[in-house]
């Protein structure tokens, strides 16, 4: 072998080791917080419940920070509609990190907000994202009162119910 091919290998190991070594030592796992099954279900059963006792019947979901659905319960004596609706004001909320009413509201100041054509998001007041501190980990929506406002409530006390569990 040449002296200039010696070097050319030298210098093809010698870097080859260098990022083999060194790439490992900078990867890590990232690490969240996740809602569990129970914690899901006891924020549905809630809302649900809430609603049923200021006179409403909804159906309510939570989904993930992924947007998957974690529970989902179809009320009694509710439209058919509402737990698709449930779905897609929580799915809306967890995605933009925001209230489902905020979604209302920033269609209402434009009108052709692209965003609101995406699949399963609605401007649909109903729906809280679950946070904790500031990392979104979920979101839960209810259907069925009248008015979002009324579903909102029932959300917020299913969240509260669990709140303490997200430490």
């Amino acid at each position: 072998m040449t002296t200039s091919g010696l070097r050319l290998t030298t210098l093809v190991l010698a870097t080859t080791a260098v990022c083999a070594f060194a790439l490992p030592a900078g990867a890590q796992l990232l690490a969240h917080k996740d809602l569990s099954a129970s914690m899901a279900i006891t924020i549905v059963q809630t809302a649900i419940e809430t609603c049923k006792a200021n006179g409403y019947n909804v159906s309510s979901t939570v989904v993930g920070r992924n947007g998957e659905i974690l529970a989902q319960v179809r009320g009694d004596n509710t439209g058919p509609h509402t737990t698709e609706n449930s779905f897609r004001k929580a799915y809306t909320a967890r995605t933009f990190r925001i209230t489902s009413g905020e979604m209302v509201e920033r269609v209402k100041k434009e009108p052709t907000l692209g965003t609101i054509h995406l699949t399963n998001i609605i401007a649909n007041q109903g729906a809280l994202p679950i946070k904790v501190g500031e990392e979104v980990i979920g979101a839960a929506g209810a259907s069925g009162a009248p008015g979002g406002e009324k579903d909102e409530a029932c959300v917020k006390a299913g969240i509260d119910k669990v709140a303490d569990q997200f430490k």
